[in-house]
């Protein structure tokens, strides 16, 4: 059995062929040591002990049901399990639903998430900051802090209940654009419809990911990559211009205070003279301080910028002319 990281690094070195397309991925499902890595990945994380519908848990979780996993891989009648869905309060008094996947699927699902990861990654925006490695809400803010200097205007997007509402169609046809393995495929397609349990009543998924699932949240950065790509492209048409212009009035303050400043080099000035200058001088940088340096309003000059954090978006426009763009 080949190594998983080698295989991992191997697919992340393909991802960089932006045609290339990924073939025989599913065989991967067969080694054993995806399973044993997936399972030290996702280990520690709390949760674990907490019973799916059914009824298992990491505790006890074997070698032996690795194998059985695989076997039910080779003859593609792994079928993943129902979520159990609850719900939790949340600070406003009100509840939201929390989907506990079975331990199984929880591996299986990090054994795709692993082979999705190093296909993706390299290709994701980097105006993209949810569910990333090394990147997180910091980073978000730390883009927005550094780029969004001189805004004028923000529109902030929240995609209401996203992962809820995920095509399914649409995002097996995404994956299909750079996965030629319709064995893989399908099993996505299985955890996007395995459905979930409300009071032990079996409800249907016809759109969103799977609830608790490992692979949602790269599922969903999939997904919006084309968001991603669309705003990149946005920005490239919609900026002009180099530079700003420089405020005449700024530039006429600026101007006088020049003048002055070269006037006192006059070594015969008397100090009343010396002192009128200064005062000038004093009095244009005041009013320099009142005014911004550059143009507020330049026609010739727009720009915008983009940042987005999982299903939240802060599109900024830092134009100067006078269209609003939403």
């Amino acid at each position: 059995m080949r190594n998983p990281e080698v295989i991992l690094e191997n697919l992340a070195k393909q991802s960089t062929k932006v045609e290339y397309q990924f073939q025989r991925l599913y065989r991967n499902l067969f080694n054993e040591q995806f399973y044993i890595m997936a399972y030290g990945r996702i280990a520690h994380k709390t949760g674990n002990l907490t019973k799916g519908v059914d009824n298992e848990t990491i505790d006890g979780f074997s070698v032996k049901q690795i194998h059985h996993l695989i076997e039910l891989m080779k003859m593609e009648e792994y079928q993943p399990t129902p979520v159990r869905r609850v719900y939790i309060p949340k600070k406003n008094g009100k509840k939201r639903p929390l989907g506990i996947p079975s331990f199984k699927d929880k591996l299986v699902q990090e054994v795709i998430r692993m082979i999705l990861e190093a296909i993706y990654e390299s290709q994701f925006s980097k105006y993209s900051h949810g569910f990333r490695p090394n990147k997180s809400c910091h980073t978000a803010l730390s883009q927005i802090q550094t780029n969004f200097i001189g805004t004028k205007w923000f529109i902030e997007g929240d995609i209401c209940s996203f992962f809820d509402n995920i095509n399914h169609q649409i995002m097996i046809n995404l994956l299909r654009k750079r996965i030629q393995d319709e064995r893989f495929i399908r099993l996505v397609w299985k955890f996007l419809r395995s459905g979930y349990l409300e009071e032990w009543k079996y409800h249907k998924t016809y759109s969103g990911t799977p609830q608790g699932g490992i692979i949602s949240p790269l599922l969903s950065n999939i997904y919006l990559h084309e968001l991603d790509t669309y705003m990149e492209e946005y920005r490239r048409k919609f900026n002009k211009g180099e530079k700003r212009k420089t405020n005449p009035e700024y530039h006429r303050y600026a101007s006088k205070a020049s003048k002055r400043k070269q006037k006192l080099k006059n070594l015969d000035m008397s100090d009343g003279e010396r002192n009128v200058l200064l005062q000038e001088i004093k009095e244009f940088k005041s009013k320099m301080h009142e005014l911004p340096s550059k143009l507020a309003f330049d026609e010739t000059f727009k720009r915008i910028s983009y940042t987005r954090y999982a299903d939240d978006c802060a599109p900024r426009r830092r134009t100067y002319a006078t269209i609003f763009v939403a």
